[in-house]
């Protein structure tokens, strides 16, 4: 019998690993996506041993063509994939006057145009099967414009708008979309992001609890879920006061995140 397919992208680490675990662990094949080629290695293998799954390993950078088609070719080489999870991304915290241009031009081609590449390639394929599932990693930053990260907040507002047209637009076609909307999460994030020392302060949630969330939302045909209790009272702030002070209390603690302030 032939086992189901799932591509993992930015599946290196974090939210990413901890799907791919989820999907090997209910018996489907991997396509695990990530610029790490060491790490991207052990992890399918340990998989591929574990629960006797195949995993093909794809060593890309997606915020380039280049990785972006090798990524395409794995999909239409693995003969059908069942679920996407469009995953790879990365954040700067920072203000824009002394941030560098092109980490942000990149930001925007891996977190959008890699986004909706990918996403353009699985849809069609899975509406004329009639069956599919797309899980675009958002962040609960999407919900609103956030000073000391605007690009970042932007690029993720960008993914859950998408998931969300989405999931209406495919409505019927047997093809469901959900936008994973977590908080801040105990991963390589921040890091990346150049976060200072009081974000160690907030509360995290796990990655695997991200995708258990995710999963659950996913079955109960939700457009998308804020994972985790801090990005959903981020979610509700968002919506019930006025944007202008939403805004300002979202560029108060972005700040601090950048300085490690007090």
């Amino acid at each position: 019998m032939t086992r189901p397919v799932a591509l993992v992208t930015g599946a290196s680490a974090g939210i990413g690993l901890a799907f791919a675990e989820h999907f090997a662990d209910h018996d489907h094949d991997l396509i695990l996506v990530a610029r790490r080629e060491a790490r991207l290695r052990e992890l399918a293998a340990s998989l591929a041993t574990a629960h006797g799954i195949r995993c093909t390993v794809v060593v890309a950078d997606l915020a380039t063509e280049e990785g972006r088609a090798a990524t395409r070719a794995a999909v239409d080489e693995s003969g059908g994939v069942r679920v996407g999870v469009v995953n790879a991304g990365f954040g700067a915290v920072g203000p824009i006057a002394t941030a560098d241009r092109e980490r942000q031009v990149e930001m925007v081609d891996l977190n959008c145009a890699a986004t909706t590449d990918l996403v353009c390639h699985l849809v069609p394929q899975m509406v004329a099967r009639g069956s599919g599932d797309i899980v675009i990693v958002s962040s609960a930053a999407a919900w609103q414009p956030i000073p000391y990260t605007a690009t970042y907040a932007a690029t993720k507002a960008f993914g859950l708008f998408l998931a969300e047209a989405l999931h209406s637009e495919l409505r019927g076609s047997g093809v469901r979309v959900v936008a994973a909307c977590p908080g801040p999460v105990s991963t390589e994030f921040g890091t990346v992001a150049g976060t200072g020392g009081a974000s160690n302060r907030i509360p995290h949630e796990t990655a695997d609890g991200v995708v258990r969330a995710t999963i659950r939302a996913l079955g109960a045909g939700s457009p998308r879920v804020a994972t985790g209790w801090l990005a959903r009272i981020t979610t509700w702030s968002a919506a019930i006061l006025p944007r202008r002070l939403s805004v300002a209390a979202a560029g108060a603690i972005h700040r601090r995140l950048k300085t490690g302030d007090d």
